[in-house]
């Protein structure tokens, strides 16, 4: 097995990364329609309050465990818990999470390659979101482009791979953005769009909101399953982790409102419902593109985009994964990334194929695979592993709260203070426990 363990080449890499593995299709695709079907301003309200009060804090923690152990998920904890404990389970089911996840955003990964190719070959005009989940070669086919992409990536060193690429990827992204949001800020009806996606209203926020946004804001995060854990692994010690988490997060925000900057005065322009779901991103947008001027060159930059903000987080969870198996293993980064992709790629035709041959209806009506792993992963594995990680930093039972702020103190930068220490050992955990609750209570099983 080799000894040396893979450094970030500068604290703007670990940046970058970081922020491009919270940002990505839980920014652009989940976060506007869920901010659609929520109600808007609310529950953007609450989504940010949720990013400050809990995201934040669990973010701090879940670098800091990292960092200290210079390890990945699985072995994680092995290092720092005390002896007979059994923390290390999360860092399994942490690994699990990991896979879970990528079982079906390398599906939406692919989704979002085959727009952008049709927009680019000017064939949109038949677009159309049922008629692309129901086609197993398109889901099949490009899912299978995600996976390979991305572990081609991967099998060259942190440095010259993940890093490079990721840095050139979030700055086309930011670039993008901008360009885009200022395009939706010129349309007819970009002042009723964005009075609805950014003014309150009061009356439409409830437990239900309260528990997506707080679902929503570790799934934009990706807090819970050690994602975060890998790059504070990468890191050394020239900077405090509070500080370092508040740059992620403002990046991630960005990234998050400006979808909505986008999508919403878009919408309202156009007449299109903005609780549409799943489907708002792809057929609403299709529409858009194709009844303006200059729709076809606006909707490849817009789908490009899209497949940057994707692959950002398919990058930086495909290394956790990879990282959790080279230590179980020992194995070189070429042969992780075979062995990988090919166990990816086999789980993820679950979802590829599960709105065509491989009919599978969890809960509600008109549930699918892709549902299934979304529970796994957003309702269960995120706010229950922030949970795990907030207890394990906090009290004496776990690695304790005094070698948490050592760590996470380290360096120059933004400091836990002492004051802070009700807000990481009482309100967070018991914040996320009611939410998780409550979310279990009120879930639509069927």
């Amino acid at each position: 097995m080799e000894n040396r363990r893979d450094k970030l080449g500068s604290r703007l890499g670990f940046i970058m990364l970081s922020a491009g593995c919270a940002i990505g299709c839980g920014n652009v695709w989940k976060f506007p329609w869920m901010a659609g079907q929520f109600g808007g301003g609310g529950f953007v309200l609450v989504y940010i309050l949720c990013l400050l009060l809990l995201g934040l804090p669990a973010m701090t923690m879940e670098f800091a465990v990292g960092r200290a152990a210079q390890a990945s998920p699985v072995k994680m904890y092995q290092k720092l818990e005390k002896p007979g404990q059994k923390w290390h389970i999360h860092g399994i089911l942490a690994f699990i999470g990991n896979i879970c996840l990528m079982a079906f955003y390398t599906v939406v990964t692919g989704w979002m390659i085959y727009y952008f190719v049709m927009f680019l070959t000017g064939k949109s005009q038949n677009l159309g979101f049922v008629t692309m989940i129901t086609n197993p070669t398109v889901n099949v086919v490009y899912m299978l482009i995600a996976v390979v992409v991305g572990f081609l990536v991967l099998s060259f060193d942190l440095q010259g791979g993940l890093e490079r690429v990721t840095k050139y990827l979030m700055t086309a992204l930011f670039v993008l953005m901008i360009i885009l949001a200022f395009h939706s800020a010129l349309l007819s009806g970009a002042k009723e769009g964005l009075a609805f996606y950014l003014v309150p209203d009061f009356s439409k926020i409830n437990g239900s909101v309260i528990v997506g946004a707080m679902n929503q804001a570790f799934f934009t995060l990706s807090i819970g399953i050690g994602s975060m854990a890998i790059f504070g692994s990468y890191i050394g010690k020239e900077r405090s982790l509070l500080g370092e988490s508040v740059n992620v997060i403002i990046l991630d925000t960005f990234v998050a409102i400006m979808a909505g900057f986008i999508m919403f005065p878009a919408c309202f322009t156009y007449g299109i419902e903005v609780n549409a779901g799943p489907s708002l991103l792809f057929d609403t947008m299709a529409t858009v593109f194709n009844n303006m001027a200059g729709g076809r060159i606006w909707g490849t930059l817009f789908f490009l985009f899209m497949v940057f903000a994707a692959f950002s987080t398919v990058l930086a969870v495909f290394e956790n994964i990879l990282a959790c198996v080279r230590e179980l293993t020992g194995w070189s980064r070429p042969k992780g990334c075979l062995v990988c992709g090919i166990g990816i790629s086999l789980l993820a035709l679950t979802t590829a194929l599960g709105y065509s041959v491989l009919h599978f209806q969890p809960f509600a009506e008109g549930t699918a695979w892709l549902d299934f792993w979304d529970f796994i992963v957003s309702t269960n594995l995120l706010p229950l592993g922030a949970l795990i990680f907030s207890l394990f930093c906090s009290y004496k039972i776990g690695w304790g709260w005094d070698k948490f702020i050592e760590e996470a103190n380290a360096g120059k930068g933004m400091k836990v203070k002492n004051w802070m220490k009700p807000v990481f050992k009482y309100f967070v955990p018991l914040c996320i426990a009611a939410l998780y609750i409550y979310g279990l209570w009120t879930f639509k099983w069927k």
